[in-house]
C-alpha cells in the first residue's frame, strides 16, 4: 500500500493529479470519501488533463476529459457522455486509516 497523504490534504469536491514511478493517478475528494483513478481516458488512452490538476467540468459535478470532453462520475468512474460512454476510468483500491489515503499499488 502506498501512503498519498492526509485526507485533507485532497480539497473536497476537486480531483487532483498524482503521479507515482510510471504511474498517474487521479485522486477525488467527496466528504471523507476518496476515490482514485488511472490517468488514463478509456476512448483514447492519453491522461485527461491539459493543465495540472484541471480535472473537473466547470460546474465541479464530473471528472472531465480535456481532450473530447467525455464526462465521468467521480464516485463511479463511469462515462455518462462522451465517445466513451458508458466504459469506466480503472478505479485503485484505496484505504483510508487514521486519516490517512493509501492506495493499493499493482
Amino acid at each position: 500500500m502506498l501512503n498519498i497523504g492526509q485526507l485533507e490534504d485532497f480539497p473536497d469536491n476537486q480531483a487532483v493529479n498524482l503521479d507515482y514511478d510510471e504511474q498517474a493517478f487521479i485522486v477525488m475528494r467527496r466528504k471523507d470519501a476518496v476515490y482514485v483513478y488511472e490517468n488514463r481516458c478509456p476512448h483514447r488512452g492519453i491522461r485527461l488533463e491539459w493543465q495540472t490538476n484541471q480535472l473537473m467540468d466547470i460546474e465541479k459535478q464530473f471528472i472531465q476529459c480535456a481532450t473530447h470532453g467525455a464526462l465521468f462520475k467521480p464516485e463511479t468512474g463511469v462515462c455518462i457522455a462522451g465517445p466513451c460512454r458508458h466504459q469506466s476510468l480503472r478505479a485503485c483500491q484505496t484505504s483510508i486509516q487514521d486519516h490517512q489515503v493509501y492506495i493499493l499499488i499493482s
